[in-house]
C-alpha cells in the first residue's frame, strides 16, 4: 500500500468493493469504494472530484491577487498605469521602468503572494488537524516561536539574513517542542491546542523581555518586523520562500490532501480505510510549521491570514473539508490586497501590512465568535 494514503485512481486489480465514503474538498479525492488487496488489507479506491464552484473561487481569488499585485507595482513615487506595468513585465519597458518594476517593486509583490499562500495553507492544515476553527499558527505558538528566534538574533546584533534564519530555526524548534509535549500515545487535536496556547503565552513573555534587552535601534527594527511588514523586500527575501514552497506545496497537495480529508471523518474510520493517521499528522505538522516559519522569516509574523483564509475559502466554496488549494489562493489575495490598502488608503503614511491584516482579521474573529454564539455552538 502506498505510504500516507497516496492511493491509485480507479479500482484495484484485487478484491471487490466494500462500501462507499465521501470526502469533500476542492480538487480532492472523493473515495467511492474500499477494496482489499491480495493480502487482505483495505485500500481506498477513488476518483478525483472537481467541484466547479471551488475551482471558480480558486481561479477568481488567484486572478484577484494578481490584479492587486499589478496595482501595487504601479503605486509609489514613480506611478505607473496597469498597462505600463504589464508592458514592462513583458519586456517592453525602458531602463528606468525595468529597474522600478523588476528590482524595486516586483520582489515585494512576489513575497506578498507567496507569504499569503503559505500562511493560508498552514492555517488550513492546522484547522483540519486539530478540528478546531481557531487552530492556526498564530494561536498555536508557532509564529511566536519564529518571533523568539528572530529576536534572539536581534539581541545578538545579527543582520537581516541572520534574522530570517533565526525566525525559521525558532519556528522549527518551537514546533518540535510543542509536538513532543502534545504527544501521548499519538498526537490529538485538543492536546495540541492546549499545549500551543500555553506555548504562545510563555513565548509572548519571552519576546517582551528580549525587546527590553536590545539597543534602541535594534528594538525599533524588531518591532517593525514583529508587526509584519513587506517594506524593502527584495529577491533575497522572496526566492528562498518561493523555492521552499515549491517543494512543500506539492507534498501537501499531492501526497496528503486526500487522507487529510478522510481523517476529518474520524481517526477510527480513517485507519479502517488504510490511512496511517499518526504518520500523516507528523508530515503535515512538519510541513505547516515550515510554511509558517518561512513566511515569518520573509515578512514577519503577519497576523490572522492563516486564521481567516481557510474560513473564507469554506464559505465561498460551500464545501466542507480542508479546501487547501482554494485557501492558499484566498490567502494570496488577502495579503496582496492588505498590502495595497496599507500603501494607498492612508495618504503619505504607509502602514505595515500586519496592521491591516490584524484589524481585518480581528474584526472577522469577533464576527465569527458572535455567529458561533448565535448558532448555539459556544
Amino acid at each position: 500500500m502506498p505510504a500516507l494514503g497516496v492511493w491509485p485512481l480507479g479500482l484495484l486489480a484485487f478484491g471487490a468493493p466494500a462500501f462507499g465514503v465521501r470526502a469533500c474538498g476542492a480538487g480532492e479525492v472523493r473515495p467511492v469504494s474500499v477494496v482489499r488487496t491480495a493480502a487482505g488489507r483495505p485500500v481506498v479506491a477513488g476518483i478525483v472530484a472537481v467541484r466547479p464552484r471551488a475551482v471558480a473561487v480558486g481561479i477568481g481569488c488567484l486572478l484577484l491577487a494578481l490584479a492587486f499585485g499589478v496595482l501595487t507595482v504601479g503605486s509609489g513615487d514613480y506611478p505607473m498605469s496597469p498597462a505600463d506595468v504589464l508592458r514592462t513585465l513583458a519586456g517592453g519597458g525602458g531602463p528606468a521602468e525595468d529597474f522600478v518594476v523588476r528590482e524595486l517593486r516586483l520582489p515585494r509583490v512576489v513575497t506578498a503572494l507567496v507569504v499569503g499562500a503559505a500562511l493560508a495553507l498552514a492555517g488550513a492544515i492546522f484547522q483540519s488537524l486539530v478540528r478546531n476553527p481557531l487552530g492556526s499558527p498564530d494561536l498555536l505558538g508557532f509564529t511566536q516561536g519564529a518571533a523568539t528566534g528572530a529576536l534572539l538574533v536581534v539581541v545578538a546584533g545579527g543582520g537581516s539574513a541572520a534574522l530570517a534564519g533565526g525566525a525559521v530555526l525558532g519556528g522549527v524548534v518551537t514546533g518540535v517542542v510543542i509536538y513532543l509535549l502534545a504527544w501521548r500515545g499519538g498526537l490529538h487535536g485538543h492536546r495540541l491546542v492546549l499545549v500551543g496556547i500555553g506555548a504562545t503565552a510563555v513565548l509572548t513573555g519571552v519576546n517582551g523581555y528580549l525587546l527590553t534587552r536590545g539597543r534602541l535601534m535594534e528594538a525599533a527594527r524588531a518591532m517593525l518586523w514583529l508587526t509584519g511588514s513587506l517594506d524593502g523586500r527584495g529577491w533575497e527575501d522572496a526566492l528562498p520562500l518561493l523555492a521552499a514552497t515549491a517543494v512543500l506545496v506539492p507534498v501537501v497537495l499531492l501526497g496528503c490532501a486526500r487522507p487529510l480529508a478522510i481523517t476529518e471523518m474520524g481517526d477510527d474510520l480513517a485507519r479502517g480505510l488504510g490511512v496511517r493517521v499518526q504518520g500523516l499528522r507528523l508530515v503535515l505538522t512538519a510541513a505547516a510549521v515550515l510554511l509558517a516559519s518561512l513566511a515569518a522569516a520573509a515578512a514577519g509574523p503577519v497576523s490572522f491570514v492563516a486564521l481567516t483564509a481557510p474560513h473564507l475559502a469554506r464559505r465561498m466554496t460551500r464545501t466542507p473539508g480542508p479546501n487547501l488549494l482554494t485557501a492558499a489562493c484566498v490567502g494570496a489575495a488577502l495579503l496582496t490586497g492588505a498590502d495595497l490598502a496599507a500603501q494607498r488608503l492612508f495618504g503619505d503614511h504607509q502602514l505595515p501590512v500586519g496592521v491591516v491584516t490584524g484589524v481585518l482579521g480581528g474584526g472577522y474573529l469577533v464576527w465569527l465568535l458572535a455567529a458561533q454564539r448565535k448558532a448555539g455552538r459556544i
